[in-house]
This record gives C-alpha cells, structure tokens and sequence, in this order.
C-alpha cells in the first residue's frame, strides 16, 4: 500500500571528495528510496558542518551535503522534480529549523518521516519533534522516524560519535526546555548558535568522531 508520507526528510551525514557519500548516508538515502513515492518529496538536508571545511568540485566550488545526497538520489531513479534540497544548515537543528520554514511550511507538508542512523536518532528525534512542535503558525504537524542500521561503520569511529551524540543530548535538554516559540529559536539560532550567530565562533570537533562528519 502507497505511504501517505507528504515528504521524507534526509539529515546529512557528510561528503568526501568528489562528492562521495559515506556509507551511513547512503543507507539512509536507500531507504528514503524505498520509503518514497510518486507524491513523496524527499528532503536532503545540510549544507555541511561547522567541523571541517567542504570538498570542492572540479571547479573550485564548495559541494554542499545535500546537494551530493540530491545526485545520489537521482541516479537511483527519482525524479528531479521531487527532489528538494536545504543547504542553510550545518547542525541538526538547523536540519529541522530550516527544513521548516524553507520547505515545509511554504509547501503546507505535514505529514512527514524523518530517516537517520541509529547513532544519530535519538537526538534527531528530540530535536525536530521540538522544532516541528514549535508554537508558530496553525500547522499540525505528524512526523514519524525510521532508523537504519549503523552496521559496517568503524567500531572505534562509531564509538567515538555514539559519546558525543551522548554528550549533545544532555545539553539539548537545556535549550529545547527554554524556546517554546519558532520567534524565539530564530532568535537564539542568529544570536548565540556558533554555527549561524556572527559573534559566535562555532564549534571543532576533534580526533576520530571528525570521521562521522
């Protein structure tokens, strides 16, 4: 039986040189294939990270996490037209915020499935059942989750992001409990956020966990 899914959106999980996707991406971009049908937008999000610098194409220019994770989409056979992409974001509240207001709300999507890795869920799902749930406008959001599988990732790399994802959530805490508003986490995102507030110096991972971004 068809979904009924209005769109399914894609967290990035990096790019390599030459616009290659790592395996974790591309599993959950497999997925998003299955899950999709013929009235299914797929979402890819990020523009990349605040981690590192992105590769750049042949060109010179820089090749943004979604626009890669769009490609792969459409060499396995979806439409470009049902292909959207977000590159405003480089954390994955940013995923939900911008995914938000650049492509959910404009298009009156509401009926929404969120796919990520294992490693990544739990916090993916605190972070766009808050934004989603936001007070803002009258929509009425339904978002669902599926996970995929972390199976064939370096075990000491995996590890490495399973603590820090650990540690992000604990302090997600904090700031999803004190912004009930979409108002007030624009507000917080361009004011104190490292990756989008022009004051702020954003944050650099360090050591094996680099290898996830």
């Amino acid at each position: 039986m068809e979904n009924a899914y209005d769109a399914i959106l894609v967290p990035g999980g990096g790019v390599r040189d030459e616009g290659q996707l790592p395996l974790w991406t591309q599993r959950r971009l497999d997925c998003a294939v299955e899950r999709s049908s013929e009235h299914t937008y797929i979402i890819t999000l990020s523009a990349g990270t605040t981690h590192k610098p992105p590769p750049s194409d042949a060109e010179g220019y820089p090749i943004f996490e979604s626009v890669a994770a769009a490609k792969y989409l459409m060499q396995k056979g979806i439409a470009p037209e049902k292909v959207l992409v977000e590159t405003s974001s480089y954390d994955t509240i940013g995923n939900a915020y911008f995914s938000r207001v650049i492509h959910a709300d404009p298009l009156n999507l509401r009926c929404l499935l969120v796919i990520t890795s294992e490693f990544h869920m739990p916090r993916t799902k605190m972070i766009f059942e808050w934004v989603y749930g936001l007070i803002g406008d009258s929509r009425d959001y339904h978002i669902s989750f599926e996970t995929v599988s972390d199976r064939g990732i370096d075990p000491r790399i995996l590890t490495a992001r399973q603590q820090k994802e650990s540690q992000s959530l604990k302090t997600l805490l904090q700031t999803v409990n004190a912004i009930c508003t979409l108002r007030d986490l624009h507000q917080w995102l361009f004011q104190y956020h490292g990756a989008y507030a022009v004051a702020c110096r954003p944050a650099r991972e360090l050591g094996e966990v680099l290898k996830t971004y």
